[in-house]
């Protein structure tokens, strides 16, 4: 029979026998290409390595290097707990979904009797480790549906059965290792054996599909890393996140609380948060003011008829809250882009005017689910620093332009790195397809001009335009949404904003919604986390807290007290008779800056002995000195 010619990645050509895999061809370049290769891409579609290649295909061996590869094995690994799972559990557990996420995977599980607990984890992890030594071939099996069907209804696993219903094709894929057989559509790992280091971390509820009104599963998390090596590197980077933990520390430096009396997701912020939020918000009102933007603010609730006009009512109702008042429906508002319209909308434009920049620190509402709530990074009240740019259609690339340097300048004075994505038009959505090509050239248009690389998300826009998403890296390299441009023909037209051309005609302006830190509740959690709660100087709630000897220092460690909050210094005091080495200590565990200690000496020679919460001592100064030291380092984010 003739051989078959495949087609390399660099544009070479290999021939091959009829019937060979991916594999094959994989040991035909290498034994250690063939090693590592875990699945291949033909004609750039995701395959097993057991699948016979076709003539003329382009084939691209993936490998544990790749983040799909990683995907793969980790997909193989949540199919392995859930095997494990399977095995202990039998009957009294059903499976339902495992995939593969960033930093790991998870499996739901349905049981009405068994409940699922940290204790569970090594047991099931040493059944895991049981059934990877088995080495076990993982197999793909293409059946029909109505068979697949009878097959998992006979196992009694009913969410499979669902699953597969609710499927459009005729045939569907199962794969099978040992006695265990799950619906996927793959690829997976050739065997088990190659499942090397694995660890369950956690559990949670999930409800079925993400829909409350569904039955509760538990969720199982875990990880998986081609060597035990990575793997502890990982569970290390992960207990580390979790000393960082914004609620754990939130918690610990009396920062703020929630409270189920008040309401889920909405958040009490306590004087250190309330404080540490404020400086947050005034560094923004100066930053914003620098650079052309007027402060505005708008009304909390806004008539229905506004919300059906701007297409919200339409597209993003299921967030939002409605009252009634005086048979009158109101929306209470869950973005800030209305009232900023109506402004415009106020008198006559001239192209003259534009741009016009409004800026507003808007808290709104949005209802989210009750098992999405996450602290301060999913909450349903928050503030954002909210900014909505009108212009003429020239204008617009030098603003998108001037709004990416602004996220660029202030996320240099956090210490932030980011990565850019451009999230295009959604299923839901409104406009032309003429208006979403023009915005999201525009904002393909200015990041390419800048020099800054982007990637595509496709589909995850807004409902009424296109987006550019900085996703801040933090100090354990972890990913956080803040700042999003957002480019909008539509709302201007629905709304018939209108300014006056050169012409003396009529024209139509294009707006820009942006924020740059995003929601402030958001990004403050994303700052503890950062920071392990050991903020910055100028942004610490507390910057400095004066501590005495005996009681003998009492009367000038009050006078240095006073003399410092009069200055401006955020300082606290603590007079308690208590021995100076728990004093600092527990300053350290509130994480305050710098500590001011007097004792006899600082006292006769009317100075202060500064200690930095890292441990260092500073030279003795004067109350003065200090207040100067103060001002002198945050004077650059002032």
């Amino acid at each position: 029979m003739a051989q078959l010619s495949v087609e390399l990645p660099d544009g070479s050509r290999r021939n091959i026998e009829p019937g060979q895999t991916a594999l094959d061809v994989a040991r035909s370049i290498s034994e250690g290409l063939a090693r590592q290769a875990v699945a291949a891409k033909v004609n750039g579609q995701l395959a097993d390595l057991s699948a016979p290649l076709q003539d003329g295909v382009r084939l691209e061996i993936i490998t544990l290097s790749s983040a799909a590869g990683l995907e793969v094995y980790r997909h193989s690994a949540a199919h392995l707990m859930a095997h494990a799972v399977k095995s202990l559990f039998g009957a009294e557990v059903q499976v339902t979904i495992g995939p593969a996420i960033e930093n790991g995977f998870y499996y739901d599980f349905f049981s009405e009797n068994h409940k699922f607990s940290p204790e569970d984890f090594q047991v099931i992890e040493e059944k895991m480790e049981s059934l990877a030594q088995a080495n076990l071939p993982i197999l793909r099996e293409e059946m029909g549906r109505d068979t697949a069907i009878e097959l998992f209804r006979s196992m009694g696993e009913d969410y499979k059965v669902r699953l597969i219903q609710d499927l459009p094709n005729e045939t569907v894929s199962l794969y099978r290792q040992g006695d265990f057989v799950d619906l996927c559509r793959g690829p997976h790992l050739p065997s088990t054996s190659m499942l090397k280091a694995f660890k369950l971390t956690s559990v949670a509820g999930a409800y079925w599909r993400g829909d409350e009104k569904n039955a509760m599963l538990q969720r199982l998390y875990a990880t998986a890393f081609p060597d035990k090596k990575e793997l502890r590197a990982y569970l290390a980077r992960l207990e580390e996140a979790r000393k960082r933990d914004h609620r754990k520390l939130g918690k610990e430096l009396d920062l703020f609380s929630f409270n189920e009396e008040a309401g889920a997701g909405l958040v009490i912020w306590h004087p250190k948060g309330a404080m540490l939020r404020t400086l947050l918000e005034d560094f923004e009102r100066r930053e914003h003011l620098r650079r052309g933007y007027d402060i505005v603010m708008g009304p909390q609730i806004l008539r229905t008829e506004l919300w059906k006009t701007s297409g919200h009512y339409e597209n993003y109702r299921e967030n939002m809250y409605f009252t009634d008042i005086e048979e009158q429906s109101y929306g209470i508002k869950p973005m800030n882009c209305l009232a900023h319209m109506l402004i415009y909308k106020s008198q006559k434009r001239s192209y003259r005017d534009l741009p016009l920049r409004y800026f507003e620190l808007g808290t709104v509402h949005r209802h989210e689910k009750s098992g999405v709530l996450h602290g301060l990074l999913r909450v349903r009240g928050f503030t954002q620093d909210d900014a909505h740019i009108l212009c003429t259609p020239e204008q617009l690339d030098g603003e998108i332009k001037g709004v990416l340097r602004f996220v660029q300048d202030v996320m240099a004075i956090f210490g932030f790195e980011y990565e850019m994505e451009i999230s295009t038009r959604p299923a839901k959505s409104i406009g032309s397809d003429i208006d979403w090509e023009r915005a999201t050239k525009a904002l393909m248009s200015a990041l390419t001009d800048s020099g800054l690389p982007f990637e595509v998300n496709e589909g995850d826009g807004a409902f009424y335009g296109p987006k550019i998403d900085i996703k801040l890296k933090d100090a354990l390299d972890r990913r956080w949404q803040c700042a999003t441009i957002q480019c909008d023909f539509t709302l201007p037209e629905r709304f018939d904003l209108t300014y006056v051309g050169s012409d003396g005609e009529k024209h139509r302006p294009v707006m820009v919604h942006r924020v740059i830190l995003g929601a402030i509740e958001r990004f403050v959690g994303v700052l503890i986390e950062h920071f392990a709660g050991n903020f910055p100087l100028w942004i610490s709630p507390v910057q400095a807290v004066v501590l005495n000897v005996t009681d003998n220092q009492a009367a000038y460690t009050e006078q240095v007290f006073s003399g410092l909050r009069d200055a401006g210094v955020r300082v606290q005091k603590d007079l308690r008779n208590e021995k100076l080495g728990f004093k600092i200590r527990e300053a350290q565990m509130d994480k305050v800056p710098y500590m001011l200690v007097i004792g006899d000496k600082e006292m006769d020679s009317g100075t202060v002995a500064p200690r930095h919460r890292s441990g260092k001592t500073l030279d003795p100064m004067t109350p003065e000195e200090f207040v100067q030291f103060v001002q002198d380092e945050c004077r650059q984010f002032h």
